[in-house]
């Protein structure tokens, strides 16, 4: 019997049957968590669409900016500025998978910050874009 219930549980653990913590969270709390982090930052200010507007187009001493690849309307498809690659859109308005995955906000954040600053976002810099993307329609 005990053998029957290792054989069980490892079958549970092979197939990825094995109850998982949800990932999935809204845009809003993916904000709230930025936020948390930001707020214990000096000089921290409320997050601003506006500012994070500005910074999405601006390009910050490189060749390219946010809507480089994600385009001036990031509730569209954009496009990888030099590999070409089809980027689905970035707003949660023309893409209802954005910003629900802790894991994946980071990794991207990451990745693209260091493609367009040369450094990681501030928790300031990632709140203002996802504020600023929040407001974008479709």
């Amino acid at each position: 019997m005990l053998r029957l219930f290792h054989l069980v549980i490892a079958f549970v653990a092979f197939t990825g049957l094995a109850a998982q913590p949800a990932l999935a969270e809204t845009p809003a709390e993916i904000l709230a968590s930025i936020h948390k982090e930001a707020a214990s930052t000096h000089g921290f200010q409320e997050f601003s669409a506006e500012r994070g507007v500005s910074f999405f187009k601006a390009k910050h001493g490189g060749e390219w900016s946010c809507a480089s690849c994600h385009t001036d309307n990031p509730a569209m498809p954009g496009e990888h500025a030099k590999t070409g690659k089809v980027i689905d859109p970035l707003a949660p308005s023309g893409n209802a998978a954005r910003f629900t995955n802790p894991k994946k906000v980071e990794k991207w954040f990451k990745r693209n910050c260091n493609d367009v600053l040369e450094r990681a976002c501030t928790p300031q810099e990632k709140g203002d874009v996802l504020a600023y993307l929040l407001t974008v329609k479709k």
